[in-house]
């Protein structure tokens, strides 16, 4: 089809104002981003990206261990995912028409429940957060109560329901008034029964690995807690949206103890490809059936975009990728082998402390040295602002070794890898020999990256 004179070319677009794209942000967007990415080294300019890799102007390429926060499970620009949304479009389907009965929308709620077959039906949305506060809509609902638990430090989403039930302070001050939640520590059981005797609780929503921190679950808790709160009439929200379809090397995190059916399960990111935004609530038969009661209540909870031909092209892709290259499986051998050669490390270096996780969600913690020559230098860095160490390995990670990676959460010196699933021993073999490099230049005592470390404290400092 030939482009009319004047029409819309976002190739030209991009050609003309690409190189804006700091200052459109500092001027239109979030000013704070890219002021925090320049002051880290991090304002770089990718030109494009595929599978676990990105590429700057000059050829240079970049291992990518953060997956957009876990989105690119399939890593970028799958090409099973690419022809599904080519053929979706293609189609012109007579999509949201709001008064009809699309096939796509069935087709992968079926195939999502073909993977957790003790639950019933799905309710699509557009997001994580959205699939949070479903499942907290429904719980409220099916029950008649009001009050839902979460655990401290955990993260579940930042729209308002959602953040009723973050276990981060940060992120919650100033927003206030939230929903009538209540925090318990994660693995606590006798918090947990304290407040189901109460007798309002509707559920409790527990992520199997919290993503801040990559803390596991102790063993045998989830059972517990489902026995604890189906014997006081509450329910269970496991939140998969970051460790679900494949993370942890299995397809749900739950699925990792026997015996754990939430009542409820809320899934997104890899879902979507990483294309188009999708987010998905599961669950039992009932608890959808009390809430759409009636021919009355049939929108009673609905989403505009929800259910969109091209984020569901995007998860069946995504499903038959997941199956066909046998996704999971890599993901629990490859992090097996990426966590093992990590926690080998742990006893050469003392500022090293532990490496944990499941799959390919690995958590590495630093913590304070014996050694007098570092403990001086930790203890500047802990006095200026807790989790400064793990921000000085990532950032020459990124400078020096071109390996993206993040700080597992405010105040915490803990890294977080969650490649995309599809990495493998050359991943693996860059990713150890790199750290190795920055773990040697740090137990040296001296050099850029404690330099760096001090600039990292006067910005802390500043910013009090």
């Amino acid at each position: 089809m030939t482009r009319s004179p004047g029409g819309f070319d976002l190739t030209e677009l991009l050609a003309r104002r690409g190189a804006e794209r700091y200052e459109l942000h500092s001027r239109h967007l979030n000013h704070q981003l890219p002021r925090m990415l320049r002051t880290i080294g991090f304002d770089k300019v990718y030109e494009r990206a595929e599978g676990a890799y990105f590429w700057d102007a000059e050829g240079n390429d970049y291992l990518d261990m953060l997956a957009g926060f876990g989105v690119m499970g399939l890593g970028r620009h799958h090409p099973v995912v690419r022809r599904a949304l080519h053929d979706v479009l293609d189609a012109q389907l007579a999509d949201l028409t709001r008064f009809d009965c699309q096939p796509l929308p069935g087709l992968l709620a079926e195939r999502l429940l073909a993977h957790t077959p003790h639950l019933d039906r799905v309710f699509f949305g557009n997001s994580g957060t959205e699939a949070v506060e479903t499942a907290l809509k429904f719980a409220r609902r099916a029950t008649g109560r009001r009050r839902v638990l979460y655990c401290d430090h955990a993260f579940h989403g930042l729209t308002a329901g959602s953040l009723s039930v973050n276990g981060e302070n940060g992120f919650r001050d100033g927003f206030a008034p939230l929903l009538p939640d209540t925090a318990v520590e994660l693995g606590d059981l006798d918090a947990l029964e304290r407040e189901v005797r109460a007798g309002d609780v509707a559920a409790l929503v527990v992520e199997p690995v919290q993503g801040k921190g990559v803390n596991p679950a102790p063993p045998g808790y989830l059972r517990a807690a489902q026995e604890l709160l189906h014997a006081h009439g509450a329910l269970l929200i496991a939140d998969e949206v970051q460790t679900g379809l494949g993370r942890t090397g299995d397809f749900y995190a739950f699925q990792y103890e026997a015996g754990v059916e939430p009542d409820l399960v809320c899934v997104a990111k890899a879902l979507s490809g990483g294309y188009v935004p999708v987010g998905a609530t599961l669950g039992k038969d009932w608890i959808f059936k009390k809430v759409f009661s009636s021919m009355d209540k049939v929108l009673v909870h609905s989403a505009s975009f929800g259910s969109n031909a091209q984020a569901m092209a995007a998860g069946l892709a995504v499903l038959s990728v997941l199956e066909d290259e046998q996704i999971v499986a890599n993901a629990r051998v490859t992090g097996e082998l990426l966590r093992s050669r990590l926690a080998a490390l742990v006893d050469r270096y003392e500022l090293l402390h532990a490496v944990r996780g499941r799959g390919l969600m690995i958590g590495i913690e630093f913590g304070r040295p014996e050694s007098i020559g570092l403990r001086s230098r930790w203890a500047m860095l802990q006095a200026a602002r807790k989790g400064l160490f793990a921000q000085m390995v990532v950032v020459p990670l990124l400078q020096r070794h071109r390996i993206l990676t993040q700080v597992s959460g405010d105040r915490l010196e803990v890294i977080k890898l969650i490649p995309p699933l599809i990495i493998g021993e050359r991943e693996v073999e860059r990713f150890v020999t790199a750290f190795t490099a920055v773990m040697d230049d740090a137990h040296n005592g001296g050099g850029l990256m404690w330099d760096f470390g001090r600039t990292l404290v006067r910005q802390a400092v500043g910013n009090r």
